[in-house]
């Protein structure tokens, strides 16, 4: 099968930079001809005449219906909207003409929507994170959401999320939707009120997930979902379908038989409930584990690193430390980054190794010093910090002196809470303090046998195969686990219990 890439969309003006921040300012990564027409064959399924796509740019899935009308020999009126018509140049590259486009209107979706119902829409909305955004346009999707849901959508969801609001917003009785989505959309903590009111309001049919090696969007940071949905009676349950292999036909056969007979090969299904989908997270495979099994928080509290709002300003290598000719008792030893971390451990000998090679290890930490004792050399030092507009950033405007730092003690575990093939929690024996690529691990029984203990247990296989239940997903298998979720991270309960961890638990609680 042809493998010919289409787009998202854009809403932001692009920084100067590297093609790849071009992309993620105006959220346009391209969907191939295998995802387009299954998505396409399901939203005309119902038999509409038209077939609206929200964010059109080149028109992958324009392309898709007119491969779907040649198949069917059915007449399809193409119509969508777009707010760069600068993509539209692109459109030769599929096939397409400026014909094609007649009915496209140049105007933003989310805030300007079509006035009539559509009986047919399927889109690749622009994947932009709620960081990217600006604060009005915050609001306003702010406000679309508690319209909508009747109450707001936290503002941590992305542009995305509304697309889908809007959409099913002017879906018509009886019309489908197909949207291939990241996974945030079913893990953030805006997901369980934003997907209760989807399921009570329309028919979840089928929820397809990918394996990272048949991800429609390989090389990028998302791991991507497709939800079909139907403005028919909600059903209680669902199919949840998981694709092996990229550029098949197996999921558009599928999707035509009306969801009968996949092929085991290249597509598991499963039908699960919509109650347990919600609970467990839609882009997570059901729950099987036993829901009595201890969980992190029994046994440790987390915290995020430190953020230090400036860490060209605070956070310094040996040879800045000595240009500066600032005491090193004025610094913290500290660790900035998951690669500085090779192994499961943080010993005397690594922070000493990171030094020889130029890594930042001194982290400016004055916060039980008073100002009094503080040399020239660090006066000098602040002032060029002030000059430099330092205590006016969003972040150190908040502390008081600005130059503070978040306090952290020492923890005797690290969690590299955003990995890929190397996800791990990592021994502090040097007793750093991790900077915000890190967690903190603060085990309730801090002896150094209750601090092993659970170093090893959480370091097991199985441990370690349950982050993506309690984490956000992203590409090429990337799990992101936050303080809160990873105090419900599901131990083993068998290797808990060889850990001699079990008893502990109930003299603690």
């Amino acid at each position: 099968m042809k493998h010919q890439d289409s787009r998202i969309n854009h809403y932001a003006v692009p920084r100067a930079g590297a093609a790849r921040e071009s992309l993620r300012e105006k959220g346009q990564f391209w969907t191939p001809d295998w995802i387009a027409e299954a998505m396409v064959e399901y939203a005309l399924s119902g038999g509409s005449d038209h077939l609206f796509d929200p964010a059109v740019g080149p028109g992958a899935f324009f392309r898709a219906a007119k491969a779907f009308s040649s198949e069917h020999h059915r007449q399809i009126q193409l119509q969508g909207m777009d707010i760069d018509p600068s993509v539209f140049a692109q459109s030769h590259q599929l096939g397409l003409s400026a014909e094609d486009f007649t009915n496209v209107r140049i105007a933003d979706f989310v805030l300007d929507p079509p006035v009539r119902k559509l009986q047919a829409i399927v889109a690749n909305p622009p994947y932009i994170r709620h960081h990217r955004l600006s604060q009005d346009t915050k609001d306003r999707l702010k406000a679309l959401g508690a319209a909508t849901l009747g109450q707001p959508l936290d503002g941590r969801a992305g542009l995305h999320v509304y697309f889908l609001l809007q959409a099913l917003r002017i879906l018509k009785h009886g019309g489908r939707l197909a949207f291939i989505m990241p996974a945030d959309t079913c893990e953030g903590v805006f997901a369980k009120p934003l997907w209760k009111w989807i399921t009570r309001n329309f028919r979840l049919e089928a929820v397809i997930t990918f394996d990272p090696h048949a991800s429609p969007f390989p090389q990028v940071d998302t791991n991507p979902l497709i939800f079909m949905i139907r403005n028919v009676e909600p059903a209680e349950n669902f199919l949840w379908a998981h694709c092996r292999d990229a550029f098949s036909d197996d999921l558009k056969r599928w999707v035509r038989s009306g969801f009968q007979h996949p092929n085991q090969n290249t597509l598991a299904v499963t039908q699960r409930s919509v109650a347990e989908a919600i609970s467990t997270g839609l882009s997570r495979p059901p729950a099987s584990l036993d829901d009595k099994a201890p969980l992190l928080g029994e046994f440790a509290k987390v915290l995020r690193g430190v953020a230090t709002g400036a860490n060209d300003f605070f956070f310094l290598t040996l040879e800045q430390v000595l240009s500066l000719e600032i005491p090193t008792g004025f610094f913290s030893t500290a660790i900035g980054r998951t690669r500085d971390v090779p192994a499961n451990e943080i010993t005397s000998e690594l922070i000493r190794s990171l030094q020889a090679k130029g890594r930042p290890t001194f982290l400016l930490y004055l916060n039980d010093i008073s100002p009094d004792e503080f040399p020239p050399s660090l006066v000098k030092y602040l002032k060029s910090g002030e000059a430099l507009g330092l205590p006016q950033k969003p972040l150190i405007s908040q502390r008081t002196p600005w130059y503070h730092m978040e306090q952290r003690t020492p923890p005797p575990i690290l969690f590299a809470y955003l990995g890929r093939r190397n996800v791990r929690f990592i021994r502090n024996y040097a007793r750093v303090i991790p900077l915000t690529s890190f967690l903190c691990i603060y085990p309730h029984d801090d002896s150094d046998d209750g601090i092993h203990r659970l170093w090893q247990v959480l370091n097991h296989k199985e441990t370690i195969a349950n982050l993506p239940l309690v984490g956000k997903s992203y590409g090429s298998g990337a799990v992101k686990v936050e303080p809160r979720a990873l105090e419900r991270l599901p131990l083993p309960p068998h290797i808990v219990d060889c850990a001699g961890l079990s008893c502990r638990q109930q003299r603690l609680f």
